[in-house]
């Protein structure tokens, strides 16, 4: 095989994200987004993935290339039975399938891609890259919720973590950024986007991290609760009169810092702060809350902290919630830098003092990147 180039299809279920990566250089050639799909001209994803071909083919770049050598496919939700890159055929699409009750809004729009896209190209290889694989290196004590096992088991009902490309990518970017091997480095990731999750990270292996069953637990995100108490949802059932779909469209879309204040947008919470709002102020005060505590329990997970790295949107461009995630911790061997975070920059960085013993990091992430890494790895065996 001659071709250097993977394609990166993240398909949504109104939008498809492409990257076109050349892994000679990690150099990306192209990308972009077709969204509405479903209305007007981008009737399906059959639609959408054409469009993506034909916007490739304008640039020279055309799916029927010899350099393309594979096609890489985010995938949400891997489960149990995918813990690694894997090629994909027939029965992998399959079980992949299967796996839909665990990811209901994502799984289904994956497959779409995938099948659309090997439609297009059923002779090239194609590589499904797992959001969960990167956990699924977590001992069961932290796996395991502690429900009846037969029931947990048949229902698939575990912690299997998402962002998982994003950790992997940035903790070894870290180790890289501290000139160390990552099997020498335990790193606390902070994805903070609209969607977040923390993991520990040790020796570039995760032991444990944020999200749950599904990305719903966890850390004050956007629209998300992040963790509650499971009798609220008993409660608002039976007192509140709320059905199942309603108490999901609560916890997922309308909760989070969009539930506390409105926005869910950390400039525009920054800027009402400034202003002196105070539910502005309340939201911000429970999403660092929240983020401080799971700095201090993946502190005792892993026994010993060599960085704590900020990535993802909010992670990598909001001076605020760093300071203020960090602030007052010098007991744990953390000190940052006024001056140093409140730099912007588009490359990795220290905000951590001199004086820190935990290095203190801004990592952007680049999970396109990490998907066409691991599929090009995985054809080129």
């Amino acid at each position: 095989m001659n071709g250097s180039r993977v394609l990166v299809l993240n398909s949504g279920s109104s939008s498809v994200k492409y990257q076109l990566l050349d892994m000679a250089d990690g150099s990306r050639l192209a990308s972009g987004i077709v969204e509405r799909i479903g209305e007007g001209p981008v009737a399906d994803h059959s639609a959408a993935l054409k469009q993506v071909a034909e916007e490739l083919a304008g640039q020279g770049l055309g799916l029927d290339s010899p350099a393309l050598a594979a096609v890489g496919h985010r995938v949400v939700h891997g489960g149990t039975r995918f813990t690694e890159p894997t090629l994909i055929t027939d029965e992998v699409v399959e079980e992949i399938e299967k796996l839909v009750p665990l990811a209901p809004l994502h799984n289904p729009a994956n497959v779409t891609g995938i099948k659309v896209a090997r439609a297009l190209r059923p002779d090239l290889p194609q590589v499904a890259v797992f959001d969960t694989a990167f956990h699924s290196t977590m001992p069961e004590e932290a796996a395991r919720y502690a429900i009846d096992r037969a029931t947990a088991d048949r229902y698939g009902v575990r912690r299997y973590g998402f962002h998982g490309t994003s950790h992997a990518f940035v903790s070894r970017a870290t180790a890289a950024l501290l000139g160390r091997d990552v099997s020498d480095v335990n790193t606390i990731v902070l994805h903070l986007g609209n969607g977040a999750s923390a993991s520990a990270v040790r020796g570039g292996v995760c032991v444990d991290t944020s999200m749950g069953l599904t990305p719903l637990e966890g850390l004050v995100m956007g629209t998300r609760s992040g963790d509650l108490d499971p009798a609220a949802i008993f409660h608002l059932a039976r007192v509140g009169g709320l059905s199942v779909d309603e108490i999901d469209t609560l916890l997922n879309k309308r909760s989070g810092l969009l539930g506390l204040c409105g926005d869910n947008d950390m400039r525009e919470i920054g800027r009402r702060m400034g202003e002196g709002d105070p539910e502005a102020q309340l939201a911000f005060d429970v999403y660092i809350h929240r983020l401080r505590k799971y700095v201090g329990a993946y502190t005792a997970v892993l026994g010993r902290v060599d960085a704590i790295a900020f990535t993802a949107g909010v992670g990598e461009n909001s001076a605020a919630v760093r300071e203020a995630a960090m602030r007052g911790l010098p007991a744990f061997g953390i000190e940052v830098d006024a001056v140093r975070n409140a730099v912007r920059g588009s490359s990795a960085r220290l905000i951590s003092t001199e004086a820190s013993r935990v290095a203190v990091a801004v990592v952007p992430t680049d999970e396109e990147l990490e998907i066409a890494s691991q599929a090009y790895e995985l054809v080129t065996a």
